[in-house]
């Protein structure tokens, strides 16, 4: 990015972005710089990619005229903590209104890939119209400004998502890499294939460590697209880090907003594996497809109980002093570590465990293992398979697909490969297809078509509002765990306030873990110290506002109706009868509490998308 201004907040286009139009069909490349038009596009991320999809009427989502938008944030590729993250955009193959029509989506994910990028001098590809053969994208600094090519693929097909950038890295040294897997070669058969973005980690050790982008199907686009895997070579070009730079970090590590996150033995919780025994306790944990049991055998996946017989270590992304990630390897005799095995996420742990009814540490390790290397979302893909399961539990003289049942590793690791593979479209297309397939919607996991994570949805009547996958884009999942907040003023002042705020870190280039809130002075400190800018809190934060109203307009565009904007029927229809948490969210709660934020919202969002005549 260049900039001719310190206060882009009063004129924007003085910051200009450089962007790469690649058309996968005849290979044309063309670079061009590209000048602000507003402050969501200098924040970056989904905030420009959204502007431009708002242009782009889509009425399906496999069509040349979909593009795929691969940008970085203002802060990707900085020194400021976190600041890595990679956003990929389109219309969403899983996402779609009842109407039939795709919705706009975007993914997020760490790693180093973002920063390689951002550093090859591009800020942003704009993947055009689809390759008739196999392809990956090479993008590298050159002497006089970034370079890219698109090279044949073919010998990569049929790899994993990790062999694919192990394969890559032979050829390309000092870069990294994003790919797809077997599941997104299977496009039409699967809709939630996953994007893997290699790590530091990986490529040095060898392991399969990826960061992914999952929600939305965004690999499952790529394979329509033809394209296999993107290649971004540079050297690293971070600059000294100074004192403002410094303390900023410090208040990352330090300021206690991240310290639920850190390893135990710094005094942290210990990652998101910690939201199992919290959620535990009001016996609110996802189990047997989103229910609450209340046994005992969920503490098979607490962590005492899983290093009995596994390894685990913490460990972290790139330059980054939140030791997030809980990495499991097989136990030597001596209890050190073997080979490695997956990573444990509060998400795919539960979705891939208790909520299958599976309580074997080795056993979900594996099952998120397979899903990382077929590169699917291990949200979209967990959940599904739990309503799999449930209708089984529910029709067992008239059960589907290989008759699994709640707690049937073997037939569940079955349905995790045919699907990536390419053999079970009923799973691979998500859960509100299968349901609507079957006619029994009620215990579906899903809100406008984006398979639930795992949190109750009696628990956050937020989901409603999520624009990108739940608690990805709307910060309200624990509110009633965490915060005890069950009134109606409360909800609709989380909602159409702070809890939208979740989406600002998926366009400055942040991690959600940093732990601190989109207007809280540490951001403003953040990008002064990385790019000089000065930018007011209030501006973040009203830039962050009109990016989420875009994104909601943006579904009314695409055909979502008011009675989409719901929870899953099970919420109201049958009780999750052991949950210890107050029972508020009724029909009459969530309609009062739709009318009001619809009240709040509406007003705002007028004028936010282009006119029929191009104007805004």
């Amino acid at each position: 990015m260049r900039f001719t201004t310190t206060t882009p907040g009063s004129d924007p286009s003085a910051v200009l972005y450089n962007r790469c139009t690649v058309s996968l069909g005849d290979g044309a490349i063309t670079m061009e710089e590209i000048p602000c038009r507003n402050l969501e596009e200098v924040l970056g991320g989904f905030g420009r990619s959204f502007q431009m999809l708002a242009e782009r009427p889509v009425q399906q989502v496999y069509t040349p005229e979909n593009p795929l938008i691969l940008n970085t944030g203002l802060l990707t590729g900085s020194n400021v903590m976190t600041g890595l993250r990679s956003y990929f955009s389109a219309y969403s193959p899983l996402k779609e209104s009842r109407k039939g029509l795709p919705a706009a989506m975007w993914s997020a994910a760490s790693g180093k890939f973002g920063s390689k990028l951002k550093w090859t001098g591009i800020d942003e590809v704009v993947f055009e119209g689809r390759a008739e053969e196999p392809v990956y994208a090479v993008f590298r600094a050159g002497e006089n400004g970034p370079e890219a090519e698109l090279k044949p693929a073919g010998h990569l097909l049929g790899l994993s998502s990790h062999d694919k950038i192990m394969a890559l890295q032979k050829e390309y040294p000092e870069a990294h890499f994003a790919a797809i897997g077997p599941a997104g070669e299977h496009y039409q058969q699967v809709l939630m294939g996953a994007v893997a973005l290699s790590t530091e980690n990986q490529l040095k050790s060898g392991e399969d460590k990826c960061r992914f982008a999952g929600r939305g199907g965004m690999g499952s686009l790529m394979g329509y697209k033809n394209l296999i895997a993107v290649v971004a070579q540079s050297e690293d070009r971070l600059p000294p880090v100074g004192v403002e730079m410094r303390d900023v970090n410090r208040d990352v590590v330090k300021g206690g907003g991240s310290n639920r996150f850190q390893p135990l033995a710094q005094g942290g919780g210990g990652g998101t594996w910690a939201n199992l025994e919290v959620l535990d306790v009001f016996k609110a944990v996802p189990e047997n497809n989103f229910r609450s049991i209340a046994g005992k055998r969920i503490e098979g996946l607490y962590r005492d109980s899983v290093e009995e017989s596994l390894h685990v270590r913490s460990e972290a992304c790139f330059r980054c002093g939140v030791r997030c990630h809980n990495n499991l390897y097989r136990k030597n005799a001596d209890g050190s570590a073997g080979d490695f095995v997956a990573k444990f996420d509060f998400e795919p742990l539960n979705l891939f465990g208790t909520n299958l009814g599976i309580h074997d540490g080795e056993k979900v390790a594996e099952l998120i293992r397979l899903c990382d290397n077929l590169a699917m979302d291990a949200i979209s893909l967990g959940t599904t398979i739990a309503y799999v399961l449930d209708y089984n539990a529910r029709h067992p003289g008239n059960t589907i697909l290989n008759g699994a049942t709640f707690g049937d590793y073997d037939k569940v690791r079955e349905l995790v490969l045919a699907t990536g593979t390419g053999s079970c479209d009923l799973i691979g297309h998500g859960v509100q297809r299968l349901s609507t397939r079957l006619g029994e919607t009620g215990y579906a996991m899903q809100v406008k078509g984006l398979e639930l994570p795992a949190y109750l949805p009696e628990t956050n009547p937020g989901y409603a509002f999520a624009i990108a996958g739940g608690h990805m884009s709307m910060g309200t999942h624990m509110m009633v765990a965490r915060e005890g907040k069950v009134g109606m003023d409360e909800w609709v002042q989380a909602i159409t306030q702070q809890g939208l705020l979740q989406v600002g870190y998926d366009m400055i280039g942040l991690c959600k873990f940093v732990g601190l809130g989109l207007g809280h002075d540490f951001v403003v400190r953040a990008v002064k110290a990385a790019t000089g800018l000065e930018i007011t809190s209030a501006e973040i934060v009203a830039a962050v506002r009109r990016a989420y109203l875009r994104g909601l307009a943006l579904e009314l565009n695409q055909g979502y109706q008011d009675d989409e904007y719901t929870l899953p029927q099970q919420v109201f229809s049958e009780a999750n009868p052991t949950i210890t948490l107050p029972r508020f969210v009724t029909r009459e709660f969530l309609d009062e509490m739709k009318k009001r934020v619809w009240d709040a919202f509406k007003p705002e969002m007028a004028g936010l998308l282009p006119e029929p005549d191009g104007k805004t």
